[in-house]
């Protein structure tokens, strides 16, 4: 399980490898475009039941930290799809798939 540090929570945002992976592309090239927007979810079966959302802005600091070493394989039209929910006004909105332990994930 990879994860994500967002301003100043001790608590970090986690998520399989392969979609922090994919969803780190899109939100670096996001932020150096100085573009903000929102990142949603459905808080993952060992979390309290709700949702979640973040506001994502240049200006605040932002880490991603991976288990695996090496990177993994990416996929072209999930990076479409995931740049293209970041460009709607919902933001982007992960699946519940993205929380599950990367052996239970199949690749494309």
């Amino acid at each position: 399980m990879g994860l994500i540090y967002y301003g100043g929570s001790a608590m970090p945002i986690r998520i399989e490898d392969r979609a922090l992976a994919h969803l780190k592309i899109v939100i670096s090239t996001k932020l150096r475009r100085s573009e903000s927007f929102t990142v949603s979810w459905q808080h993952p079966d060992d979390f309290p039941r709700g949702r979640s959302t973040i506001w994502l802005h240049p200006s605040i600091p932002l880490r991603f930290v991976f288990d695996h070493p090496e990177p993994p394989e990416l996929n072209r039209q999930w990076i479409e799809e995931l740049a293209a929910s970041a460009n709607s006004s919902g933001g982007i909105q992960l699946d519940p798939h993205m929380f599950e332990d990367d052996s239970a994930v199949s690749s494309d």
